[in-house]
């Protein structure tokens, strides 16, 4: 499959990818942690079914953790590898990427629940970083980017 446009290209999509990249190295240089970090960019690209970023997101949860954590990530409800910080985020995550699914939005519930586990700072990252994500994913779909080029042997 070709990717039907190239974003490093034309000035236009060169110019908004460079802020958007500096998006994500502000939430890698945040407090939230880089491991909730990728379960949630993990989780929200499952959701939206982004082959390349559910690629890139398994594979570098899988340089740091043991190959149980990324694949239970889709199921993390019933799984026991989870903290109940990382399942808060992922609650957030979940509900703040089926906004059209749930009419209320984020319920104050699952708010509450992620503020019990991070702090204002962590919660701004984690906002961000599912929108950041929201974006990410849509992009890659609707252009098609290709995941797996760099398949391991």
């Amino acid at each position: 499959m070709d990717a039907r446009l190239n974003y490093f290209a034309g000035p236009t999509a060169g110019k908004a990818i460079k802020h958007f990249m500096a998006v994500g190295k502000a939430l890698k240089e945040s407090p939230l942690p880089a491991t909730t970090q990728e379960l949630v960019a993990l989780r929200v690209s499952q959701i939206n079914g982004c082959a390349l970023c559910i690629d890139m997101h398994a594979r570098e949860l899988a340089a740091t953790e043991s190959p149980v954590r990324p694949h239970l990530v889709a199921a993390w409800r019933e799984a026991t590898v989870f903290s109940d910080a990382e399942r808060a985020a992922l609650e957030l995550a979940e509900e703040g990427t089926r906004v059209a699914d749930a009419a209320g939005g984020v319920g104050d519930e699952v708010w509450a629940t992620a503020a019990k586990h991070y702090d204002d700072e962590q919660l701004t990252a984690l906002v961000i970083l599912i929108c950041l994500m929201n974006t990410a994913n849509r992009l890659n779909i609707i252009t098609r980017q290709p995941a797996g080029l760099a398949v391991r042997e």
